[in-house]
């Protein structure tokens, strides 16, 4: 019901391309958002989403996030995790037309389920360096298993608690973050968090998208604070994600746009 009311708001608050007045916003919108075309990598991907799909394993999973709208126990099927916990293709395919037209060096993904998002951050340009984190060991394996199918060979993969393993990771890198995908964590105070650690390393270039903006009070009211960060200088409500981007010399100015 929340999600319903949010959308509805959304709908009433939001439009399209016309009457925009940010040349840049203009740019990505109309090319990389509205983008109907096709690449390569989609249907490779997605032959693997349909394996996932198709499969009859059974995994135990750790769930260190929100949990699930569903109610889905520990006990799940492959195929149920690729069908409601995996970014579903349309939104998967915008993350990785986001990674082709800023071409960033170093992405992170906090959150990677069964690695089919993550497959697409990899094949906007396999000259990126993908960091990805995921909790459960189990879930964990069945990404790798992905990415081997896929012959996707410059991700990393760090599996563990991200409240104990992103800290670590950044501080370890030897290049900013470029782009950063938040799937990891569902609720207010981990969502800033995150933030927060990942805002030390960005630059001015940098693009930030958050996930599921509005699945939950606790997500929105995440949102909200974002938006209104002092280095925060533009963001696009996109309803199921939130860009977020730091450009200089740039007056703060909020988007909210359909897909």
């Amino acid at each position: 019901m929340h999600q319903l009311l949010a959308y509805l708001r959304f709908w009433l608050r939001s439009g399209n391309e016309h009457g925009l007045h940010s040349p840049f916003v203009f740019a990505v919108y109309a090319t990389v958002v509205r983008h109907t075309g096709t690449f390569a990598a989609y249907e490779r991907v997605e032959a693997r989403r349909r394996k996932l799909l198709a499969s009859d394993a059974v995994i135990s999973v750790a769930d260190f996030g929100a949990g699930s709208h569903t109610g889905a126990g520990r006990q799940r099927r492959v195929a149920d995790i690729a069908r409601t916990a995996a970014k579903p293709p349309h939104l998967a395919q915008l993350l990785f037309r986001l990674a082709n037209h800023f071409r960033p060096a170093t992405i992170l993904e906090l959150g990677t389920s069964l690695g089919l998002t993550t497959a697409y951050l990899a094949s906007a340009d396999s000259r990126s360096r993908v960091v990805t984190f995921e909790g459960c060991p189990n879930t964990a394996t069945v990404a790798r298993d992905t990415f081997a199918a896929l012959g996707l060979c410059n991700i990393e993969l760090v599996e563990g608690n991200l409240d104990e393993t992103l800290a670590p990771t950044l501080a370890a890198l030897t290049k900013p973050l470029d782009f950063v995908f938040f799937d990891g964590n569902h609720r207010y105070e981990p969502t800033l968090r995150y933030f927060e650690q990942c805002l030390t390393h960005r630059t001015d270039s940098s693009v930030f998208v958050l996930d599921d903006i509005h699945w939950s009070p606790d997500m929105e009211r995440a949102w909200e604070v974002i938006k209104s960060h002092p280095d925060v200088t533009l963001t696009v409500d996109l309803f199921y994600i939130g860009l977020v981007f730091f450009r200089k010399n740039q007056p703060k100015q909020h988007f909210w746009l359909r897909v």
